[in-house]
């Protein structure tokens, strides 16, 4: 972990593990079947089962594939989330909260990348996942939290967002 990654996690700590449950039950209890949120939080369910693959994932090979396999719904799902949430959060009075959204976004997609030049049999290369880990849960916690539950309660138009969030995670991960 960088001194800045160090800095800026003594900064911000991680909500606990309890917290996070927390807020994805209250999430799932506003979300509607097949609704966007729901999609949403399937993601972010895909996306912790994928670090607890990468976690466990035995060093080499096995790691790659964590990784890739991370990779692909991550990607999917925050392209997804840039394109339709994150403007209607925008659009909703949440312009502060879309903009640090993309900003923690595209930080963990530098990590991401930056995981690709370590060593899968190294202990840096655990730790960098354990890292990029630790800020999208975070950011999956800002979330369920409160960003989604803001937009669900107010955008009018639920059915548009539902409709272009999962077009959009399918044109990247193949639906």
């Amino acid at each position: 972990m960088s001194v800045i990654d160090k800095a800026l996690a003594a900064i911000t700590p991680a909500p606990s593990a309890e917290k996070r449950a927390e807020a994805t039950a209250a999430a799932r209890e506003a979300a509607a079947p097949g609704d966007w949120l729901s999609a949403a939080l399937d993601h972010h369910e895909a996306i912790r089962a994928a670090f607890q693959s990468g976690r466990e994932a035995a060093a080499g090979e096995a790691r790659l594939a964590a990784r890739d396999a991370l990779a692909l719904v991550l990607n999917g799902h925050s392209l997804a989330e840039e394109l339709v949430l994150y403007p209607a959060m925008a659009r909703h009075g949440h312009k502060g909260q879309a903009g640090l959204a993309y900003g923690e976004q595209t930080a963990a997609k530098m990590q991401m990348a930056e995981l690709e030049t370590i060593a899968p049999d190294s202990q840096a290369w655990l730790d960098k996942w354990e890292h990029v880990e630790g800020a999208v849960l975070t950011h999956m916690y800002e979330e369920e939290h409160g960003w989604f539950l803001h937009l669900k309660a107010h955008a009018e138009d639920q059915d548009r967002l539902k409709i272009r969030y999962l077009q959009e995670f399918d044109r990247y991960v193949g639906g």
